[in-house]
């Protein structure tokens, strides 16, 4: 972890060298990293999908087999093998995607932004005064997460929705501006690739009607 939070500071110093603002400099690493990142993140969204299309048939046998748990392991366990699904390939992508985003985050967290300013924030180092920064990180991640619940499922995560954005919100009202940004940017990054990921299938959708 040391290694990789070390490679991203001099990432960081090496951008600030060639844009002279640390705002922009936030918002090109968190962008490359994510970009670096993008086929573990789209093997993740296809794993989610994936069980998201599975979904009414597995709701279907947890009713019929309710009262047989064995029988309702080994049912679910063939039917992923019929779809080819592997119950642990969104974990996969997001264990060798998690290094590297904490270390990611461990920089902007202590990184010395010598009280540089970007567009309205005053200070990178401090918190944003005027709220703008902490209100786009609750309402982006509020965002994110909606896209990635699947559609028409039970989501026994309903409240974690609500709860989760508003953390967030309130972390970023404690933390410098510069770890906001961050959070922000990284947020829309991963909002873009999953509107990017889910619209050739509404198009495929769409063209079987």
């Amino acid at each position: 972890m040391a290694f990789l939070q070390d490679l991203m500071k001099q990432l960081m110093d090496l951008i600030f060298v060639y844009t002279n603002s640390y705002g922009i400099a936030i918002i090109l690493l968190t962008v490359l990293i994510k970009l670096i990142l993008l086929p573990f993140s789209f093997m993740q969204i296809n794993s989610m999908k994936k069980m998201q299309e599975i979904t009414p048939l597995q709701q279907e046998l947890q009713k019929k087999y309710k009262n047989d748990k064995e029988k309702l392991n080994m049912e679910i366990m063939k039917l992923y093998q019929e779809n080819k699904i592997n119950p642990m390939g969104g974990c996969l992508p997001l264990l060798i995607q998690f290094p590297v985003i904490i270390a990611l985050f461990r920089v902007f967290q202590t990184y010395d932004f010598a009280g540089a300013s970007f567009l309205w924030i005053s200070n990178l180092s401090k918190p944003d005064s005027t709220f703008i920064l902490p209100i786009l990180a609750a309402v982006t991640t509020y965002i994110q997460t909606k896209l990635s619940t699947p559609a028409g499922a039970d989501n026994p995560n309903a409240s974690m929705n609500i709860i989760m954005p508003l953390m967030i919100g309130w972390f970023s009202v404690k933390f410098a501006a510069g770890l906001a940004l961050y959070w922000v940017v990284s947020n829309v990054v991963q909002i873009v690739q999953q509107l990017i990921f889910a619209r050739p299938q509404a198009i495929a959708k769409e063209d079987v009607k």
